[in-house]
Formats: structure tokens, sequence, C-alpha cells
């Protein structure tokens, strides 16, 4: 299998936009008191850094996630997200991405960690499942 540098195909002001509407759904809010009115501050390494205008805290889009401290672009953490929900296999990732592989493993357990911190955690209702094809060649080589 050749692994194929796809970091560089991608826009990091379109990858920006993507994590901040999905790292920031409900939109982007100060992290220490809760306030939406921000002042730009000064381009921290990929990302915009504010000030809140009422603590006048600091503050990026990665503050309060997974990939707080990190100093990788926008795109390679698009890519690094992907990679994960699609499964994909660390040391490929690390390759592909241009990242160490220490590096991949601890922020994929920080996004692990962070999705199994907000699962649902109460039972579920239903009584039956449906199984679909996950079952279908059971038993059928002999």
């Amino acid at each position: 299998m050749i692994d194929f540098p796809i970091a560089e195909l991608l826009d990091d002001t379109a990858s920006t936009q993507w994590l901040e509407q999905h790292l920031h759904p409900n939109g982007l809010y100060c992290p220490h008191c809760g306030s939406a009115d921000r002042r730009f501050f000064r381009q921290q390494e990929a990302f915009d850094a504010y000030r809140c205008r009422d603590c006048d805290g600091y503050y990026t889009i990665l503050t309060v996630t997974a990939f707080v401290k990190t100093q990788k672009s926008s795109s390679k953490l698009v890519l690094l997200l992907r990679g994960i929900a699609k499964g994909e296999p660390t040391a490929r990732l690390a390759r592909e991405l241009g990242l160490s592989r220490q590096t991949v493993h601890t922020l994929r357990q920080r996004v692990q960690d962070n999705v199994n911190e907000t699962a649902p955690q109460e039972l579920l209702a239903v009584t039956a499942f449906a199984a679909d094809e996950l079952y279908q060649n059971v038993g059928g080589k002999k």
C-alpha cells in the first residue's frame, strides 16, 4: 500500500472554518466567562487568537478541545479526525500527515477520551435490534 501525502491538498482556510463549525456548533464563546463578544488579538501559528471583551480572556478555536496546545495546521487536524473516524492505523496516519507516531497516538487518545466522556450514559429503551448483514456469513465456510 502506498502512503499518499494528502496534507498538502487541503486549503487551511476552509479547514479552519470546518473545524470551527464542528468543534463549536453553537458558536465560538469565551471559555472563561461564556461571552460571545470578542476581538481579534493576534495570529497564533495557524489559528487566530481572540480576547474576550468582557473578561479579557485569551482563547483560540482549539482552547477547550482535544487539540489544545497543538501546533498543527488546520488541514492536518481535519485529516487526522477523518483518519480516526475511518479507523486508519496510527502509523499510516503519522506517515501520511508527516507527524510522529507518538503525536498521532496522543491526539487519537485525546479524541477518543472526549468521545467517551460525552457519550450518552442512559440505557437504550429499545428491546430489539436489527443486525442487517453483520452475521450473514456465519458458518458459511465448512
